[in-house]
C-alpha cells in the first residue's frame, strides 16, 4: 500500500507493507504511481538486486536502480515485488519489477530520488517507508 503525499515542488511516497521489502515494493509502486496515472498491461518483468549497509541506503539504492532501469531499458517499472534479508554487512534486496515500454504510457519524469525526510521504521503492524522525489 503507498500513498502520494504533496511536498513543495517535489513528490512524495508514503508507503507500508507487512515485510520491509513490501513496504520497499509498495514505495517503487508509488514511485510509478507519481509518473503515470494508467499503466497498460504488457511489458516484461526483470529482476533487481541491491545490497546496501542500511535501510534508507537500502531503499534509496533500490528506487535508484528502478530510475535507472526506466532511462536505460526505457521502461516504467510497475507491479514491483521485493524481498529484503539481512546479510553480515547489512541489508540486500532482490526484487522484479515488469517493464512498461515508456512508448506505451503517457509519463510525467521523475528526476531523482532523495535523502531529504528519508524514513524507513518498523510499526506495529509492519514496515513504513517514506521517501521524496526530485520532479
Amino acid at each position: 500500500m503507498y500513498e502520494l503525499r504533496e511536498h513543495t515542488a517535489d513528490v512524495a511516497v508514503e508507503a507500508g507493507g507487512e515485510t520491509l521489502g513490501d513496504a520497499f515494493a509498495a514505495a517503487a509502486d508509488g514511485m510509478a504511481a507519481a509518473m503515470c496515472e494508467d499503466v497498460p498491461d504488457g511489458g516484461e518483468r526483470f529482476k533487481v538486486a541491491e545490497t546496501a549497509n542500511s535501510r534508507e541506503r537500502l531503499l534509496y539504492d533500490y528506487l535508484d536502480r528502478l530510475i535507472y532501469e526506466r532511462d536505460v531499458r526505457g521502461v516504467l517499472p510497475v507491479d514491483n515485488a521485493a524481498t529484503v534479508t539481512d546479510t553480515a554487512d547489512g541489508y540486500r534486496l532482490t526484487g522484479s519489477a515488469r517493464g512498461v515500454p515508456l512508448a506505451d504510457v503517457h509519463a510525467r519524469d521523475l528526476k531523482a530520488v532523495t535523502y531529504s525526510e528519508m524514513d524507513v521504521a518498523e510499526t506495529e503492524t509492519g514496515w513504513r517507508a517514506y521517501v521524496v522525489f526530485d520532479v
